[in-house]
């Protein structure tokens, strides 16, 4: 195996964090679109909880991203 099919699949590798992101962020959403439709007074207890969810997650998935980036363009 040359070392660009190996680069390409470590690279693909590191993407697959991105569909465990995607589906992490669509249930911390749709759990805050439920917790806020039970009780719209709570929106801003849960605002705060939702958005320092969402930036962890997000996290991953730029890790994720710059991992997959830096075995492609490796010299």
């Amino acid at each position: 195996m040359s070392t660009e099919a190996a680069r390409m699949i470590g690279a693909a590798i590191a993407v697959f964090a991105l569909f465990g992101v995607g589906i992490g962020m669509s249930y911390l959403f749709s759990n805050w679109i439920s917790a806020v439709a039970r009780n719209p007074e709570a929106e801003d207890k849960v605002r705060f909880m939702g958005m320092l969810g969402f930036a962890l997650t997000e996290s991953i998935a730029l890790f994720a991203l710059l991992v997959a980036l830096l075995i492609l363009f490796k010299n």
